[in-house]
């Protein structure tokens, strides 16, 4: 039987793996892939504790769909930016984008 700890631990094991690829990876895309599965593994979590603490109602999956609005928002805005950048310097890589250091 699935039991609230192992959306937890899964959702855990997913939230650091898209903390490492946001760290750790130069290209801009996979810094904005890594984003995303941070926040899906928010939502499992909202909706497992939904599930498993208040099942008649409904807040968790609420929540769960305001965050997917604000990451598509994120992912739209990010992506034009990188679009932008891309068409101009010709790279995706993080560590060429220094137009505002000293």
């Amino acid at each position: 039987m699935v039991t609230l700890n192992h959306y937890l631990i899964f959702a855990a094991i997913l939230f650091a793996i898209g903390l490492y690829g946001a760290v750790a990876k130069k290209n801009a895309i996979a810094v904005l892939m890594s984003i995303e599965l941070m926040l899906n593994s928010v939502n499992i979590n909202l909706i497992a504790f939904n599930r498993f603490l208040q099942p008649n109602e409904v807040t968790g999956q609420i929540f769960a769909i305001m965050v997917i609005v604000v990451a598509a928002a994120e992912v739209a805005v990010g992506l034009a930016l990188i679009l932008n950048i891309y068409r101009q310097r010709l790279t995706t890589d993080i560590n060429d984008l220094d137009w505002l250091k000293w």
